[in-house]
């Protein structure tokens, strides 16, 4: 038996997408631990896992505190989170020390540890990753570090490096593993073909184990679900649309408004229409014949699972590639959210959802993700380091 650690953030994007890796890890015998605030200690810990609670200096969701829309606000947010983390796990494991380390594509701490204890390494990566010419390809999305408060940033990245012995730049140091497991659709990978399969394996998202999923009755008519995930979802007005766009229609609505919004402050809710601060997604899309999403990667990835026909509404960071790749791959459309209206909402999910087109491409995707390692795949990776 061998001790794995992983090291992520605290937000359910970055955490839901290993729980299914880690509880593959331990059926196979290995003790796991995983670092997380304590907010999210008890979701951890039903992996199997053993939570080690630290502390977190980063947006509570559980106390409604908001993300930053993207930008160097956020990326501040993970380099101090990094340097934050960092002190506690070694204080934490001195006596207890992992054979091999797991980390988010957030979790700088989790390589930081690996570089000094010189332990193997293995990013877990649930959003796209670098391919050859990327940095061409992205210089205007990045061009926001070419300013002084970007310069700023890559300055105090550096100056960490440096107090850590770690002779990386910062664009290796964050965007450029050793080695790594990619747990999204290939499908949705920009550039695939020039993506460095010795360093990425894709093994696809471990939703065939998805641990606390939950479950959802089957209707008796359509279902449509929207949401706009667990981040980005205080817009009461886009509700309001949605109550317009759908309501009368002879279908079961459901959507998750998150936490920020407070319900009597939407108005009358259509009666076709119910409202819910969370719902089992991965659940109620089994039964969906839509799906109204924001396009974060985990979102499409369940879209893709069972197969369900996706209107993008992208709200922030990489959903808007994600939103414009669920359009290439012609199973989903993306509306901007500055386009959306009740009408344009409602023709776009009536559209997608009757496509034989969309059905089609939905069905040759199902099946190449359901195939593709998932959970299991994620932890051959890791035996392998050891």
């Amino acid at each position: 038996m061998s001790h794995i650690l992983l090291v992520t953030v605290g937000a359910h994007g970055h955490i839901n997408p290993h729980l299914p890796v880690l509880a593959e890890l331990v059926e196979r015998g290995h003790r796991v631990t995983i670092a997380v605030p304590e907010s999210f200690a008890e979701l951890a810990a039903s992996s199997g896992a053993t939570p080690l609670v630290v502390k977190s200096d980063l947006p509570d969701e559980s106390r409604g505190e908001q993300w930053p829309d993207g930008g160097v606000e956020a990326m501040e947010l993970f380099l101090d989170e990094g340097r934050n983390v960092l002190p506690q796990l070694e204080a934490a494991l001195a006596h207890d020390r992992p054979d091999a380390v797991l980390y988010d594509i957030g979790g700088y701490a989790g390589r930081a540890l690996a570089h000094r204890w010189d332990l193997p390494l293995l990013q877990l990566s649930s959003a796209i990753v670098a391919w050859e010419g990327y940095l061409e390809d992205m210089a205007e999305a990045r061009a926001f570090l070419d300013t002084p408060e970007g310069r700023a940033y890559t300055g105090r990245f550096e100056d960490w490096l440096a107090e850590l012995g770690i002779e990386d730049d910062v664009d290796t140091f964050t965007g450029r593993p050793p080695r790594c497991a990619v747990l999204i659709p290939k499908a949705m990978q920009p550039f695939a073909d020039r993506v460095n399969t010795s360093v990425y394996t894709f093994v696809g998202p471990g939703l065939d184990r998805r641990a606390r999923q939950g479950t959802w009755p089957t209707p008796d008519k359509p279902l449509l679900l929207v949401s706009l995930g667990s981040a980005y979802t205080d817009r009461p007005e886009f509700y309001r649309v949605c109550f317009e766009a759908f309501g009368g229609l002879d279908w079961q609505v459901v959507i998750a408004i998150g936490g920020y919004v407070d319900k009597a402050a939407l108005g009358a809710v259509p009666a076709n229409v119910e409202l819910h601060r969370w719902v089992p997604q991965l659940a109620v899309l089994e039964h969906a014949s839509a799906f109204v999403t924001h396009a974060g990667m985990g979102g499409c990835a369940e879209g893709l699972y069972h197969g369900v026909p996706m209107v993008a509404v992208p709200q922030a960071v990489d959903q808007f590639m994600n939103a414009d790749r669920l359009a290439e791959l012609g199973v989903g459309v993306h509306l901007p959210a500055d386009e959306v209206t009740p009408e344009a909402l409602r023709e776009a999910v009536l559209s997608v959802s009757s496509s034989p087109d969309v059905a089609a491409a939905l069905a040759s995707r199902r099946a190449e993700l359901r195939a593709a390692g998932g959970a299991a795949g994620a932890a051959d990776l890791v035996e392998r380091l050891l």
